[in-house]
C-alpha cells in the first residue's frame, strides 16, 4: 500500500470538542455497523451554528432530502431553519463536490473547498464546519490507495485554523482494513455518541458524572442517575462534567436546575461547562439556586463573528 502521512498520537474526541483547524474521521472507532452518523452530525452542526460558524453538510445522493435534514437538525427549535434561510447552513451532495463529471480530480476538489472557506469568511461567519460522506468513492470505483493519498495530502490545508472537517466512512462500503488505514491519516477520530455515563468518586469524595458523549438521555437524567448511586440520602457533593456539550434544550436545562434545587441544604452540584451552556443555565436561574455552582470554561470562537 502506498505510504501516507500517519499520526501515531491519534486522539478520539466528541464532535462538540472539535475546533477550527481539526481534521477528523468518523467510521474507524466511530459509529458501529449499521449506525447512522446523523446523531453525531446533529450535535456537530448545532455546536458550529452556536459558534457562528457556517456549516456545510456534504451528503450522499441517497441520504435524506434537504428538507428532511433540516427537520432532523432543527427538531422544532428553529435554529436550523433560520440557519438555512440566512445561508449559515448549506447542504450539498458529495457527487457534486467530488465527482461533478463522474471523475475525481484532487486539485479541483481542493479548489472547491477552498472557495467554500473563502465564501464563509466573505459572508462574515467565524469559520466553516464541514461534514463529508465519502461514499462517492465506491460509486466511481476510486482506487483506495488514491483516496488515502488524497486524505493525507490535504493536511496542509488545516495548518491555518480556518475550517473543521469530519469525513465519514461507512464500514459496510469500505471495510475494516481500509478504515484502519484511514484512521491513521486523520489526526482525530470522532467518538460514537452513546448514552453511557461515567459515574465515579472524585479525589475529595464527591460523585463525578462525566458526560463526554451525550446520547439519548438528558443531562437531567444523568444527574438523577448520579444521585441514585449515592450511599447517603443526606447532603451530597456532585460534579456534572458537560464540557463536551455545547447545545442543551431549554427544558433539559430547567430540569437540571430544578433537581439541583430539590437537594437537601448543604448539597452542591458543580456543573463544568462551556460559555454557551453557562449562559443558558444562568438565563434560567442557575445563580439563584444555592445548591448549584457553575464552573465555566472559555470557549474559543463563541463571542466572535459578525452579526447577521
Amino acid at each position: 500500500m502506498t505510504d501516507t502521512t500517519e499520526h501515531p498520537a491519534e486522539r478520539t474526541v466528541a464532535a462538540e470538542r472539535l475546533r477550527l483547524g481539526d481534521h477528523a474521521c468518523l467510521g474507524p472507532g466511530g459509529t458501529g455497523d449499521g449506525d447512522s452518523p446523523w446523531r453525531v452530525f446533529t450535535a456537530y452542526t448545532r455546536t458550529s451554528l452556536a459558534r457562528r460558524e457556517k456549516v456545510l453538510l456534504v451528503m450522499d445522493p441517497d441520504d435524506l432530502s434537504n428538507d428532511e435534514v433540516v427537520a432532523l437538525l432543527d427538531q422544532g427549535s428553529g435554529q436550523a431553519v433560520r440557519a438555512r434561510q440566512s445561508g449559515q447552513l448549506s447542504l450539498r451532495r458529495n457527487t457534486e463536490m467530488y465527482v461533478p463529471d463522474g471523475r475525481f480530480h484532487e486539485e479541483r476538489t481542493i479548489e472547491a473547498y477552498t472557495d467554500e472557506v473563502n465564501r464563509a469568511y466573505d459572508e462574515g461567519w467565524s469559520g466553516l464546519s464541514i461534514t463529508a460522506d465519502m461514499g462517492w468513492a465506491p460509486r466511481v470505483n476510486l482506487d483506495q490507495d488514491r483516496l488515502l493519498e488524497y486524505e493525507a495530502s490535504v493536511a496542509p490545508l488545516f495548518a491555518d485554523p480556518l475550517f473543521t472537517a469530519i469525513c465519514w466512512y461507512d464500514r459496510k462500503r469500505f471495510g475494516d482494513e481500509f478504515l484502519a488505514g484511514m484512521g491513521r491519516v486523520h489526526p482525530l477520530r470522532v467518538k460514537a455518541r452513546t448514552d453511557e455515563v461515567d459515574v465515579r468518586e472524585g479525589p475529595e469524595g464527591e460523585v463525578v458524572a462525566d458526560v463526554a458523549e451525550s446520547g439519548p438521555r438528558t443531562e437531567f437524567e444523568v444527574l438523577r442517575e448520579a444521585l441514585a448511586r449515592r450511599e447517603s440520602a443526606g447532603p451530597s457533593r456532585l460534579v456534572l462534567d458537560l464540557r463536551d456539550l455545547c447545545f442543551m434544550e431549554a427544558h433539559c436545562a430547567w430540569q437540571l436546575i430544578s433537581l439541583a434545587a430539590s437537594l437537601p441544604p448543604g448539597s452542591q452540584v458543580t456543573v463544568r461547562c462551556g460559555e454557551l451552556l453557562g449562559l443558558v443555565l444562568r438565563q434560567l436561574g442557575a445563580d439563584e439556586v444555592p445548591q448549584l455552582a457553575l464552573s465555566v470554561e472559555d470557549e474559543p470562537g463563541v463571542s466572535e463573528g459578525a452579526e447577521h
